[in-house]
């Protein structure tokens, strides 16, 4: 039990740090914030993308955020519950939140107990395709206690039971606005999902999907102090070239997401002395996601999918296994990141408590290895030098979004990929399109209508277990589940899924240190997952910001209302 109250103590402890004094509500005129990956909903229940999320968490509030150094604070809570405190069960089967009384929605009406447990019943239908659902695992039931009390019971002991409405993946939503948008209804919900009214600092005033989005303050806001800017302009679309230059260089913008430029065009940039980089490294891993479907499109609505059987080459392990191998990481570090990235041969690489070193082979390229390997396992070179068994050819679809850095990660491989024999045909969307939520679009990362696709991702928080479980059976993408679920690669074992289960009843820091390392290396040594870098989070802010530090461990957008205009 002492170790579980470490555990508990340690991620609810508070956070402090130097900030400047902040100005009155709206005060400090228009923010202007861009995002070159365009927001495509403001509904991060929909959403599996980024920008979906952060862009949604100026308006929507958890009951308790993550701080830029990893520790919790509360949001529309009063504290955060403890066994110390009686907000955690002794037996670690529920967790009581006490509600701020405070809170109003932006539309003047009460929040209460009632909208949290809405907000619970609407992510667990199974109808729904909720993409927080892994924040949810073993939510036996929420219920109210009264108007300011919620009490979130578990089928199981829970010894970290931080998973539901900590983070922005999983806020409070309204149940009076969205109360008719339950189950395979929610998608069809438009003006609620592009209008969510929140608790927030602020509220949506327009939105054009794919575009921008405009936000002016919450006058009903819970700070009255808060937030310091009076609007919010977030410009979507471009590239992170041109986003990160308007805040550096031209300074028409005041911050700018996730940089990916390269190093020697940023040094560049930042000659002109209008801003800043911020970084801090997190979770976020820059990975290769195996499809072990078939995407054939003759399979129509069975495309991608469990049913339509498996991957013509890739659920080969052994060809899996000679992608990974005849990739030089160093390079892919060394012309696009810079000091921004360090090459990793995990999924979760971080913590360090959490990081396995058993993978570490992926680190030194082995072209001769892969092609002895595929050799082997009787993928032999064709007349044009394309491998090929069985008259099945090695020839992979390769796709992400657009974004230079990627653009030239994808060149990369692809000569690398050539090196043993393997055919490459590259692909690049839109990355609105790509992260979006647009059920009806074939483009998205989750629909994955191709061989390889490439991105980041990460995770709310330290604790690994909901992240980890993004992988079990359940959270596989299909028409079943709106298209909505994190297991990319549609990978399935009952071994896995005990794991993911068995961290969720585990207390001990070093054996939930242990299972997350060896869910990680089940992952890798399946190689279902391909990890190529871990990222640092980069983002850029002009020199008139104050109170802007980098948050890796939730929305970097999820303490806004502290930022002020500063001379």
């Amino acid at each position: 039990m002492r170790k579980l109250k470490t555990l508990i103590m340690a991620t609810a402890a508070a956070s402090t740090f130097a900030t400047v004094a902040l100005a009155e509500r709206g005060s400090d005129g228009n923010l202007n914030v861009a995002y070159w990956q365009a927001v495509s909903i403001l509904n991060p229940y929909l959403s599996g993308g980024t920008k979906d999320i952060e862009a949604s968490s100026l308006i929507l509030d958890p009951l308790a955020n993550y701080r830029p150094d990893g520790s919790m604070e509360p949001a529309l809570a009063t504290e955060i519950p403890t066994i110390e405190n009686g907000g955690v069960s002794e037996d670690l089967t529920s967790i009581t939140w006490k509600l701020r009384d405070d809170v109003v929605w932006s539309d003047g009406t009460p929040f209460t107990a009632a909208d949290v447990v809405f907000s619970a019943n609407y992510c667990l239908d199974p109808e729904g395709g909720c993409n927080a659902a892994s924040n949810f695992a073993d939510v036996e039931s929420v219920e109210a206690l009264d108007d300011h009390t919620v009490k979130i019971n578990f089928s199981v002991a829970k010894p970290f039971p931080y998973g539901p409405f900590v983070g922005a993946t999983a806020p409070v939503i309204q149940e009076a606005q969205f109360k008719e948008c339950m189950g395979a209804k929610a998608p069809e919900c438009t003006e609620a999902n592009f209008g969510p009214i929140g608790t927030g600092p602020f509220v949506v005033d327009e939105f054009r999907a794919n575009d921008v989005v405009t936000y002016k303050a919450n006058e009903n806001y819970r700070d009255p102090a808060q937030p310091a800017f009076a609007t919010v302009t977030l410009k979507g679309g471009g590239d992170s070239a041109a986003t990160t230059r308007s805040v550096l260089e031209t300074g028409e913008f005041d911050y700018a997401w996730n940089v990916q430029v390269e190093p020697e065009v940023l040094d560049q940039m930042m000659a002109a002395g209008k801003g800043e980089i911020i970084s801090a490294f997190g979770t976020s891993v820059e990975r290769l996601m195996v499809q072990l479907t078939n995407p054939d499109p003759s399979l129509g609505d069975k495309r991608a999918t469990v049913e339509g059987g498996p991957h013509p080459f890739l659920s080969d392990i052994n060809v899996r296994k000679a992608l990974s191998m005849a990739i030089d990481r160093d390079i892919l570090v060394e012309v696009g990141y810079g000091p921004n990235g360090q090459v990793t041969c995990n999924v979760l690489p971080a913590p360090e408590i959490y990081a396995s070193t058993a993978n570490d082979a992926c680190k030194t390229q082995d072209v001769e290895g892969a092609k002895a390997l595929l050799d082997e396992a009787g993928w032999l070179p064709g007349p044009d030098g394309v491998r090929e068994k069985d008259g099945v050819r090695l020839s992979i679809l390769y796709q992400t979004s657009t974004n230079s850095v990627r653009q030239g990660t994808q060149a990369l491989i692809k000569q690398m990929w050539q090196e043993i024999g393997v055919e490459t045909e590259l692909r690049n969307i839109d990355a609105g399109v790509f992260f979006g939520g647009d059920q009806s679009s074939p483009d998205t990362f989750q629909k994955f209508f191709a061989d390889i696709e490439m991105y980041t991702n990460n995770f709310d928080g330290t604790d690994p277990e909901a992240y980890m479980g993004n992988w079990v059976c359940s959270e596989i993408p299909s028409p079943k589940n709106q298209w909505i679920g994190n297991n990319m690669p549609r990978f399935c074992s009952e071994e896995y899924d005990a794991l993911s289960a068995e961290m969720g009843q585990t207390a001990s820091i070093e054996k939930r240190s242990a299972l997350a390392k060896k869910m990680n290396d089940m992952l890798m040594q399946e190689y279902v997952i391909i990890p190529l870098i871990h990222r640092g989070r980069v983002s850029a802010a002009s020199n008139t910001l104050g109170n802007v530090v980098l948050n890796p461990w939730d929305s970097e957008l999820a303490f806004a209302e502290e930022w002020t205009r500063v001379e």
